[in-house]
């Protein structure tokens, strides 16, 4: 059985998935599967999978209809054996080093939760938009306060945290990583001090992660996590000024 178990939601993604699963693939650390999940794509996507499907760390699933992020990597979660669940999307790239560094720190440190820095690109690797770095020990109210764990960067130990499924919400991750922190030993997660994943934007996603920060981080505090108003409040703000602080 794998130790790590990848979950790869996947939506019309034909122009890049190829370079996606290539970059699983060729990780450095062998012992992992990964699940690709397909919602229903309208393009080549699944034709582009398929020829991946000969490998035997690689399972293909189609979705009959489109379910939506949410439900798609849940069935990928569902499927996930592993003691090790990380996500890669369909756009996104891995250093090779990626699952090696992270199972490394997973198995010989305290922690039941690991992450790392990041970069966004728009056509080329070579070529990055900007580089997110985060503190070296990330907590549950460290996340509240805006710090963040990108879902392609992130890895958690199935083994002892369990099966953890997104809710059908706006930024779905970001509640998951939370329900995790609960449950993880210190309430810790600890972040690689490098860029180990890339993050395939366009302009317009930037401008859009900018202008619905504040709709979607006030819904979650009041509406998803039950927190009082003054409570919200509070971290409101500190969700607001770190995101000022990174985009700077």
């Amino acid at each position: 059985m794998e130790k790590v178990s990848v979950v790869m939601p996947a939506f019309n993604t034909a122009d890049y998935i190829e370079y996606a699963i290539a970059s699983v693939l060729s990780q450095t650390y062998t012992n992992f599967h990964l699940y690709i999940i397909d919602d229903a794509s309208t393009d080549a996507t699944g034709e582009i999978v398929q020829r991946f499907t000969d490998d035997p760390r690689v399972t293909y699933y189609r979705n009959e209809r489109r379910l939506g992020r949410a439900e798609t990597i849940n069935m990928g979660i569902d499927m996930a054996a592993g003691e090790f669940i990380a996500f890669c999307d369909s756009d996104a790239l891995w250093e090779k080093n990626k699952l090696f560094t992270q199972v490394n720190i997973l198995q010989t440190k305290r922690y039941d939760m690991v992450c790392s820095h990041y970069a966004t690109f728009l056509t080329s690797v070579t070529k990055l938009a900007k580089t997110y770095k985060s503190q070296e020990i990330i907590t549950y109210r460290d996340l509240l306060r805006g710090h963040r764990i990108a879902d392609i960067t992130g890895m958690y130990n199935q083994a002892k945290l369990g099966k953890v499924y997104l809710e059908n919400v706006p930024h779905q991750e970001y509640l998951m990583w939370l329900s995790l922190l609960k449950r993880a030993k210190g309430t810790m997660a600890y972040c690689v001090p490098e860029t180990l994943a890339y993050c395939r934007i366009s302009p317009r996603q930037s401008f859009l992660s900018k202008s619905t920060f504040t709709g979607w981080q006030w819904r979650i505090y009041r509406d998803y996590l039950r927190l009082p108003y003054y409570k919200s409040f509070y971290y409101y703000l500190s969700s607001l000024a770190h995101a000022m602080k990174r985009s700077v």
